[in-house]
């Protein structure tokens, strides 16, 4: 028998052999049974204020909407685009918010699963099967797959990344009519130099996780 590389792969995943298509778990999931999909990703694990915000996102079998990719390689205006895009498109989507409030007395892993968990249980009927960017699962009993980078391998949770900044985004924009001191239209809560000398000229506000270094 002469077995060639072409029968027999030696690697099959997208992440070591770089393939790039970016519905390949999405369509693994269908040949396997899984009709209902679904992208988990999150937003805000890292600024010093407001909420953590994950998506769930259902896209419609075989459908890839241009230009969308991690939300963090993109342009704040190619994310409002892609925003209005993937609404319109998706078969389902879903948000879950954890406030600061929450972060402060878990810790903002267990509260970002909760907000991907949250997003989850926000679609009904419920996803088959979760494809979650990152190394944690998300405690909810529904087969799932962690997926690292999935953000970029992944077009379900590239939608989700977006879904989720953009989501948080407009919250921060809310915050800062609210103290706008702090300057979160520009930063999003983010530590930046301008929102470090904000909190050591003024103190923290009621918006900010008061565990987080840079505001305790």
């Amino acid at each position: 028998m002469n077995i060639t590389d072409t029968n027999l792969p030696l690697f099959t995943d997208p992440e070591i052999t770089g393939f790039n298509d970016v519905l390949y778990y999405e369509s693994s999931l269908l040949r396997r049974g899984y009709n209902r999909p679904a992208g988990i990703d999150e937003a805000g694990r890292g600024p010093l204020a407001g909420p953590v915000v994950a998506a769930a996102v259902i896209m419609p079998a075989g459908i890839t909407i241009p230009g969308v990719k991690d939300s963090k390689k993109m342009t704040e205006k190619a994310r409002e685009v892609a925003f209005s895009v993937i609404t319109e498109t998706a078969a389902a989507i879903g948000v879950g918010v954890v406030s600061h409030k929450i972060i402060d007395k878990s810790n903002i892993l267990v509260s970002s699963l909760e907000a991907m968990k949250l997003a989850v249980l926000a679609i009904d009927p419920a996803p088959e099967f979760l494809l979650v960017d990152g190394i944690h699962k998300i405690p909810i009993l529904i087969p799932q797959q962690c997926i690292i980078k999935g953000d970029q391998l992944c077009h379900s949770i590239s939608a989700a990344s977006i879904i989720a900044k953009v989501y948080r985004d407009r919250i921060m924009l809310s915050y800062d009519m609210m103290f706008p001191e702090y300057g979160f239209s520009r930063n999003k809560g983010y530590g930046t130099a301008e929102h470090l000398k904000a909190i050591r000229e003024k103190g923290a506000c009621p918006i900010h996780r008061s565990t987080f270094r840079g505001v305790r």
